[in-house]
């Protein structure tokens, strides 16, 4: 039997959505990366995302490496593109916000999408790599470079398969990750699929 991990357990997979701030100059920038309390209580809502105090619910890094929730609507898309039901749109698409409320697999958009100053939603570079398995891996990379007056603390990010609108696949919500003018923030994302 066939399996789509990301499909497992309520959309989870582990550890497959990385990100990379950088300043002006190209130096990476520190990012706070929450332990497993910090995540406990930034899903349940009890923290926020704003909130990086070091060693109690995390520490810095220098990548920032998350867990995906595919959505509800996300599954019924992947479902369509692989028999043409319907004929969706590719998912190729990277989105990021500053909503902070807790991603869930009713989720059919951003909390608060960002649409100016470079971070508005972006085609990724796509491609198929291998994680476990010769070309089990859809990775998506997009690099958002924040102009003049960018000021944001980007707490979410998503997969869609639209320019505007669409279908959200995925949904993560994570430490805020405060970026200027100047920014880079590269973002890998990858979902896995699995056979057993």
């Amino acid at each position: 039997m066939n399996i789509f991990n990301f499909s497992h357990a309520k959309g989870r997979t582990k550890e497959n959505v990385e990100y990379v701030l950088r300043d002006a100059q190209g130096k990476v920038k520190p990012l706070f990366q929450l332990n497993a309390l910090g995540r406990a209580l930034t899903k349940s809502g009890l923290l926020s995302p704003m909130t990086k105090v070091s060693g109690v619910f995390g520490s810095y890094v220098d990548k920032m490496v998350v867990s995906n929730l595919i959505t509800t609507v996300g599954v019924g898309g992947i479902a369509a593109r692989i028999n043409g039901a319907g004929s969706p749109n590719a998912f190729t698409y990277i989105a990021i916000g500053t909503g902070t409320g807790a991603a869930a697999d009713a989720d059919t958009v951003l909390g608060a999408e960002i649409t100016q100053s470079g971070g508005a939603r972006a085609s990724a570079t796509c491609t198929v790599v291998t994680t476990d398995t010769a070309g089990d891996t859809a990775q998506l990379v997009q690099t958002f470079s924040f102009t003049t007056g960018a000021s944001f603390a980007v707490t979410e990010s998503g997969v869609l398969n639209n320019s505007s609108a669409g279908t959200l696949l995925a949904r993560q919500v994570f430490s805020a990750i405060n970026v200027a003018s100047g920014d880079s923030l590269q973002i890998t994302w990858k979902v896995d699929v699995d056979t057993n």
